[in-house]
């Protein structure tokens, strides 16, 4: 296979993300399937099961189909060993994997998803309006929208812990009325 076949790698910066990406000879983009992973806290497995899932088939489309590819790369020349063929995902899949992670409750990729949805409107509006940023500009503002996101959730997660504290106090008094011998919710008997 001569070098013009194979896939040409760099590190993409996502925020404080660094991720595997790749540039097929088509042109095409594709990210690794333990950085697309890596990015939502996850293991590699995870991502190759959604890929298997029935939400995966559902979220890309009646057509979908394995897109999994073992794509062989050109070998990094600051390192004399290592891996010369990846997994890698296209980009439309990485999305729906973090999507669908989003969805699911995962903190890290509500994070990562609304930090990119907001810097994708952004662009527009800035190309719209003739304003032109620089590159370490945007990424210096999605870091912190990423990080304040993630502080967000952090606490709206603590508010959602104070009514479970009080349920499982409400809980704990209705025990000790029905060791007393009473019943919680019963009214009281009527004096006649």
């Amino acid at each position: 296979m001569t070098t013009a076949d194979k896939a040409k790698r760099t590190t993409v910066a996502i925020g404080l993300l660094n991720a595997e990406g790749y540039q097929m000879p088509n042109s095409e983009y594709r990210m690794s399937l333990s950085s697309a992973a890596d990015a939502v806290g996850l293991a590699p497995r995870n991502a190759f099961d959604f890929l298997r899932s029935k939400a995966a088939k559902r979220l890309l489309g009646e057509g979908f189909t394995d897109s999994i590819a073992e794509i062989e790369v050109e070998p990094n020349p600051e390192q004399t060993r290592g891996q010369t063929r990846i997994q890698a995902i296209p980009l439309a899949v990485v999305s729906k994997y973090w999507l669908w992670q989003a969805y699911r409750g995962n903190k890290q990729a509500f994070a990562l998803v609304d930090a990119l949805l907001e810097e994708s409107i952004e662009r527009r509006f800035d190309a719209a309006f003739g304003v032109e940023r620089s590159e370490s500009d945007r990424e210096a503002v999605l870091t912190q929208r990423l990080q304040k996101t993630e502080a967000d959730l952090a606490v709206l997660g603590e508010v959602y812990a104070e009514p479970d504290a009080l349920r499982e106090q409400v809980a704990r008094l209705e025990q000790q009325l029905r060791d007393a011998g009473l019943e919680p919710w019963q009214l009281p008997p009527t004096e006649q």
